[in-house]
């Protein structure tokens, strides 16, 4: 089989990983350039030249201290960055809402949203202050409000499976009651009514 789209040439966009960090090593050492280091590796020179920004680090050679590129460090610095990277969760900033929000279910039993909205609405809470239902909703599944999910009875009562149709339903044809009345003059062949099990 071929695969049209399969190229050994590493696609924009990706991340370098600690092989291409250890060939950035070694290039150095050998003193490539980072135009020579990019051509290799098929990479732009802005990102070869970012990568050895990031990743030199002193070391202390002959009572000196000297400056030199790591893949180790490199590496340790990528990971370190990527732990930090993706959207915060926003329930500590949130708090008060949140809070305000339970109180007020225990108090006038309303739903979710109807206090998420009627808050809003009367401007008590910013809209960056706030989460929106379906977020209020998550932090009650994940057990991260003072609401518990047996607390909100449509959400205990309610089925949320769907209903799935079977595809290959047997169809057993219709039904005897549902037979035209020519049947029960006998006049036709075909339509016997008769005990054909044998006892």
């Amino acid at each position: 089989m071929d695969y049209t789209n399969y190229t050994m040439d590493s696609r924009k966009h990706k991340h370098l990983n600690l092989q291409e960090r250890v060939v950035i090593e070694l290039r150095i050492r050998d003193g490539y350039s980072a135009y020579k280091i990019a051509k290799e590796l098929h990479r732009p020179i802005n990102t070869i030249l970012n990568e050895i920004r990031r990743g030199t680090v002193s070391q202390i050679k002959n009572k000196r201290n000297v400056s030199m590129y790591l893949a180790d460090a490199g590496q340790a610095i990528y990971e370190n960055h990527r732990t930090n990277c993706g959207r915060k969760n926003r329930r500590l900033v949130c708090d008060n809402f949140i809070s305000y929000v339970c109180d007020e279910m225990r108090k006038n039993t309303w739903s979710i949203d109807a206090c998420v909205g009627s808050l809003l609405e009367s401007g008590q809470f910013k809209h960056i202050e706030a989460v929106c239902t379906k977020t209020f909703y998550n932090y009650v599944d994940q057990g991260l409000t003072d609401v518990k999910k047996i607390n909100l009875p449509l959400k205990v009562r309610r089925n949320t499976k769907k209903q799935r149709v079977r595809a290959n339903k047997e169809k057993l044809g219709t039904s005897i009651e549902k037979r035209s009345l020519s049947i029960d003059s006998r006049e036709e062949f075909g339509h016997w009514e008769i005990d054909t099990v044998i006892g």
